[in-house]
């Protein structure tokens, strides 16, 4: 399979698993908004939620990563800084998701 066809396969996907992810996300935030900081501790330490929001983070950051190297590919002409750009987006959507989800994992 061409690596187009599956950038453009994992982005439906990853898109697709996004919507239910984010209503969930959205429909707790308005939840937890108005409490105090114990409910929101209560919360993420609560199993569910929390591989939820592991998730949804995860998935997020691999669907933006995948969208902003296909700008890179279609606005940078140079190979090495378009190959610099990816490598450093890549690593920093590997990096922030696995930064949250330890520090949510410590709550």
């Amino acid at each position: 399979m061409i690596t187009a066809t599956k950038k453009w396969i994992f982005l439906k996907i990853s898109g697709a698993l996004l919507i239910p992810l984010m209503i969930w996300f959205i429909l707790n935030l308005i939840k937890i908004y108005d409490q105090d900081y114990s409910n929101l501790i209560a919360f993420f330490t609560n199993p569910l939620p929390k591989f939820l929001f592991s998730i949804f983070i995860i998935n997020a950051y691999f669907f933006s990563a995948l969208s902003i190297s296909e700008v890179f590919e279609d606005y940078i002409k140079n190979d090495k800084i378009k190959s610099v750009a990816n490598k450093l987006l890549y690593a920093s959507a590997v990096a922030i998701p696995s930064i949250t989800i330890i520090l949510i994992t410590y709550l």
